[in-house]
């Protein structure tokens, strides 16, 4: 009888959680209005050429979608060169942050390659607006297939760029390919522990919760086969975001791009946490640079993280906020050190 009992108490449990779930995934008021942002646009590199005479469209294959990309080669092509591969950060495009660093490089006598994951930007893939992080290393492992194959670029001095959520893309490739050259992760998402209880200690559990609830409503609609749940990336303080902060949503407004959609599909929320590139930094045999804001308030380093970073790669710090690198003479500091990073691995 207590088998019995126990198997209906089961069976319970599971008709109810179905039932939750089932009534989350049609339940119309989860529904999440658009925050559209106002783009101020990129501001300029303080030098370099003007981009259409320094990039080409290309694009490359992934399982049967066409990742959309721009080729950077520098002037000087009378023996082929390094290439540096640039992956972007959560939700963002290659028209978003890349190219003043692309040009850059590409002043420097390096080529670039700047590209589109699936399902946002110009590539292919769908639903639109969907990150699936091992789709997206798969992505930057099929740029640097495309970049080995180039006539114009030397195979043997591949170098990965990453920043914000893609800085630990990098890391994690190179510990299974030990052809790449060398790394750099610039304020990157490494520190998995010490970001999510900065969430948990600006937002507050009940967003969080919240947060859960529209993932799950999201992975219950792909599996009724309804259209996407998709929330706000950003949002003003209060709203219903990724990152309802202030920091946050005035970085992406002065960053945004063209191309840059303010939405991701909500299933992110419940398929993110397993990624820890930390776990793999003790493999990676090339030379890496991890570049770290000091008051970073998306993805932040704590002290013990820190040690255990410096035991593996070359650690700068620069005592400014995540947005900061991008822009200004914050900008100007880092890519100087990338380039002489670059300059002597390459």
């Amino acid at each position: 009888m207590t088998l019995l009992y126990i198997a209906k108490a089961l069976g319970f449990i599971i008709a109810a959680c179905f039932i939750y779930l089932f009534l989350l995934a049609i339940h119309p008021g989860m529904s999440v209005p658009q925050q559209p942002l106002e783009k101020t646009g990129q501001p300029a590199p303080a030098k370099g050429t003007p981009p259409a005479a320094s990039r080409k469209d290309v694009s490359f294959e992934v399982e049967g979608n066409s990742l959309s990309a721009w080729l950077y080669l520098p002037d000087d092509l009378s023996a082929p060169v390094p290439c540096i591969i640039m992956g972007n950060g959560f939700g963002g495009t290659k028209d978003m942050v890349m190219e003043p660093y692309a040009l850059r490089y590409r002043e420097a006598g390096f080529a670039a390659l700047t590209f589109d994951y699936r399902h946002f930007g110009e590539s292919e893939g769908q639903p639109r607006q969907l990150v699936v992080i091992q789709c997206q290393l798969e992505d930057y492992k099929a740029a640097i297939r495309y970049a080995r194959n180039l006539a114009e670029v030397d195979p043997a001095r591949i170098a990965l760029w990453g920043t914000s959520a893609s800085g630990g893309y990098g890391i994690t490739i190179a510990a299974q390919d030990k052809g790449i050259a060398c790394v750099c992760a610039q304020c990157p998402g490494l520190d998995s522990h010490a970001s999510e209880e900065m969430f948990v200690k600006r937002l507050g559990i009940r967003h969080i919760l919240r947060l859960i609830m529209h993932g799950q409503r999201d992975v219950m609609r792909s599996r009724l086969g309804l259209s996407p749940h998709k929330i706000p990336i950003v949002g003003r303080p209060g709203s219903m975001a990724v990152f309802p902060t202030s920091d946050a949503y005035d970085g992406y407004r002065k960053l945004a791009s063209e191309n840059f959609v303010n939405q991701v599909c909500a299933r992110v929320i419940l398929r993110s946490h397993g990624f820890r590139p930390l776990e793999h930094l003790r493999r990676v045999r090339c030379p890496v640079l991890i570049q770290i804001c000091d008051h970073d308030s998306l993805a932040p380093t704590s002290a013990e993280t820190e040690r255990e970073l410096r035991k593996y790669a070359e650690v700068k710090r620069y005592p400014i906020g995540h947005f900061d690198i991008y822009t200004g003479s914050d900008f100007e500091k880092s890519v100087s050190d990338q380039i002489a990073f670059f300059n002597k691995h390459l």
